[in-house]
């Protein structure tokens, strides 16, 4: 990364922090002019960093993560009706066969091997 990114993103930086200490030099009845102050310190800092360039990057980065999100083939109502119940019936089917293994390993632990049942 060059210097002047580097210079960028610590300006982007002092930017949040500017926007923080606004906040809390600002009187507390005045709530909407804090809450703007850290808006303004936050949007300031975004556009600093969309000037450099990992924020370019990154830019590119989300806009190609939004054309894949637009490639995904979603499954409809009835599909994901049919696999949320094929999960539940599943977990039903193993949670009973792991009691049955627990019963049977205990059973024959405790009251066949150690007869303490």
């Amino acid at each position: 990364m060059e210097s002047q990114d580097k210079l960028k993103l610590v300006g982007a930086l002092l930017c949040v922090v500017a926007g923080v200490a606004g906040f809390y030099l600002i009187p507390e009845g005045q709530g909407v002019l804090r809450v703007l102050a850290v808006l303004a310190g936050v949007a300031a800092a975004g556009g600093v960093v969309w000037l450099s360039q990992p924020g370019k990057g990154f830019v590119l980065y989300a806009q190609d993560s939004v054309a894949e999100a637009k490639k995904v083939v979603w499954p409809t109502r009835k599909e994901a009706t049919q696999m949320t119940v094929m999960v539940f019936v599943f977990v039903f089917v193993l949670a009973l066969f792991m009691w049955l293994v627990d019963s049977g390993l205990s059973w024959l632990f405790y009251d066949i091997l150690l007869k303490r049942g």
